[in-house]
């Protein structure tokens, strides 16, 4: 007689809730510090009288520092564990804002607080594993979505940045920000607690996942649904003020839609991906993905169009981004810290370079369509990369169209990838 079947427990009772919005918490504010640049662009281009380029230039260079940083920050919370690598980070956080509010006043000064404040963005991995470390497999991929929505802290940097720069004058924005990073500190530190599931590992264990083929090919969907959002994300207030006239106050109401809907909808990705698949959402995501940035590269005369074509881009991403990061803690169970941290910092570099591409083609083309047109084309490559390995994937490590493996489903065989396999693969 088969034993009888457990009845499934509840998400919000699966996990730890506490550490779980504290970690949205840590990444929302860190977040928008993070884009904090760029929402300060049309002052700051102003006040030094930047070129196109060097306005690319300035709003790359924290999305670059912070994705060159995730890798070694999941690996050093690997060792000291994610929450004390999350306080460590914010403490030199504080630093950075501090540096920009009394000591800069070049474009030398601003590219050097770009580095320090792009730590912030090194946030991404630790967040995600803290967060989402406590909850079973069969509620990943939500937990995942809840924790990496901070990415909404894009909205503050740019709805309250602007119209206090506009007041106190840009620089004491940063000072300003010290505030919440520090509540997000104390906060972490009261009600979160480190998770279970963190294993001892080799540097060369962790490191094998640089050779992952698996892990690259979530590098390169990652590209496009995050990718695209950051750049975008960065550039959008340059884009309303130079290329429709939008006044630097309210260029932030025109980017808020589209960075809300991407936020949203990546909690609702990650939730859909755990019921119908991610491999199968993000098919459907990035066909939508291509589309929307095709419109974009026509570069519409009416503001509301671009702004309804990006909503619709941006929500494609952000639910992809969820889809992504429910398939990852599957594929690497027992390192997610350390692969989270690596598909972010391939997927935010790409977001990093996006900036330049749009700065160069407008002062060398006279239109932002070539880097929107990019972006359809890296989106054709990551679904063509995606439909290539789904086969391999569902026979292996998880089940049909990227859900996880039911009980009565067969155990995979190991098919010679490298890396953290899980219980799930065995050899035959």
């Amino acid at each position: 007689m088969a034993p009888p079947r457990e009845k499934p427990v509840s998400f919000l009772r699966s996990g730890h809730l506490g550490t779980l919005l504290t970690a949205l918490l840590y990444f929302d504010f860190c977040f928008a510090i993070w884009v904090l640049n760029a929402a300060m662009a049309p002052f700051i281009s102003d006040e030094l009288h930047l070129s196109p380029t060097q306005k690319g230039l300035m709003m790359a260079v924290p999305v670059i520092a912070g994705a060159l940083l995730r890798f070694p920050l999941g690996l050093l919370s690997q060792y000291i564990g994610r929450k004390r690598a999350a306080q460590l980070e914010m403490s030199v956080i504080v630093v950075g804002l501090t540096f920009g509010w009394l000591f800069v006043d070049s474009f030398a000064g601003v590219l050097a607080m770009g580095v320090l404040l792009g730590v912030a963005g090194a946030s991404f991995g630790v967040a995600l594993s803290l967060g989402s470390g406590w909850y079973p497999p069969e509620h990943k991929g939500l937990a995942m979505g809840i924790a990496g929505a901070g990415n909404s802290g894009a909205v503050l940097a740019v709805l309250f940045a602007p119209p206090l720069a506009a007041a106190w004058g840009w620089r004491s924005v940063y000072g300003l920000a010290v505030i919440p990073i520090v509540v997000a500190m104390v906060l972490l530190q009261i009600f979160a607690k480190e998770p279970p599931d963190r294993e001892p590992k080799s540097m060369r264990d962790y490191l094998a996942i640089l050779v992952d083929r698996d892990a690259w090919i979530f590098n390169l969907v990652y590209m496009v649904t995050f990718g695209g959002y950051i750049g975008l994300t960065s550039f959008m207030p340059t884009l309303f003020h130079d290329q429709y006239g939008i006044a630097k106050t309210e260029v932030g109401a025109y980017a808020a839609g589209a960075i809300v809907a991407a936020s949203a909808l990546r909690v609702v990705g990650g939730w859909l991906a755990d019921r119908v698949g991610g491999i199968r959402l993000l098919t459907v995501l990035l066909v939508i993905v291509v589309a929307a940035a095709a419109a974009a590269a026509t570069v519409p005369s009416n503001p509301l169009t671009m702004v309804a074509i990006l909503i619709v881009g941006f929500a494609a991403m952000g639910a992809g981004n969820g889809a992504v990061f429910q398939l990852v803690p599957l594929r690497f169970r027992a390192m997610t810290a350390v692969a989270s941290s690596l598909v972010g910092q391939i997927g935010a570099l790409a977001g990093g370079l996006l900036p330049v591409a749009m700065g160069v083609g407008q002062q060398y083309s006279g239109s932002y369509g070539p880097g929107f047109a990019a972006v359809a084309v890296l989106a054709i490559i990551g679904m063509t990369a995606l439909m290539t390995v789904s086969r391999s994937w569902t026979s292996t490590w998880i089940g049909a169209g990227g859900r996880v493996k039911a009980a009565t489903e067969p155990a995979a065989v190991d098919d010679g990838m490298v890396g953290d396999l899980g219980p799930e693969r065995t050899s035959p």
